[in-house]
């Protein structure tokens, strides 16, 4: 349910960057709190679930990720495509669901897209928007919007020049165990790998 919106009474720029922009707004709020906000202005991102069966098109290169994937399908359940890079502002390598921003000129589907493929080398014959969250709106406007990919169909990837990505697929029961035991600490990629367990089996 939506309320009505603060009045902004001014607004500035005080920060304008390449990924976001920060304003610093003196408003009006519902309830009559009025105060200074400085919000982080973004795009807003796109997040990718990949799952994947058991063939030569999905499997990860490395012996490990092709002998948990095999386990994995014996128990009838899925893969995930997870990616592992370094993350300054944690300070720390970080498993995450393919991720990235929504350009400009960009539907999200056509960004998700192009971050899976980008990222992973993978594309996916089925689309699904399975969530849509605000990440932190204390004082970010970012949106994330995960989609459901299937169907996966490997290929080469093609990062940013910034970006040193590696890949695996990840069993459903590994993943999750690595969410809940904080071996996994990225909030969208809990949350993907904690909406595709709650599944019905049929359903995935």
């Amino acid at each position: 349910m939506k309320s009505a919106p603060a009045r902004v009474l001014s607004s500035r720029v005080s920060y304008r960057g390449p990924v976001f922009s920060v304003t610093t707004d003196e408003v009006q709020e519902p309830g009559g709190v009025r105060a200074r906000r400085d919000v982080v202005r973004h795009s807003g991102s796109v997040v990718v679930l990949a799952v994947g069966a058991l063939s030569s098109d999905v499997l990860a290169v490395d012996v490990l990720a092709k002998d948990d994937a095999a386990k994995a399908s014996r128990k009838g359940e899925p893969r995930i495509l997870l990616e592992r890079q370094y993350r300054h502002a944690a300070q720390s390598m970080m498993w995450e669901l393919p991720a990235g921003r929504i350009d400009d000129g960009e539907t999200p589907l056509t960004a998700a897209k192009r971050e899976l493929l980008e990222e992973t080398g993978y594309r996916a014959r089925q689309w699904k928007r399975i969530l849509h969250f605000y990440v932190s709106p204390g004082f970010l406007d970012e949106t994330m919007t995960i989609y459901l990919a299937s169907g996966l169909k490997a290929g080469t990837a093609q990062p940013e020049a910034d970006e040193k990505i590696a890949v695996r697929f990840f069993g459903l029961p590994e993943a999750k165990r690595m969410a809940l035991q904080g071996r996994i600490r990225d909030a969208k990629t809990i949350a993907g790998i904690l909406w595709l367990a709650q599944m019905p089996r049929g359903a995935r």
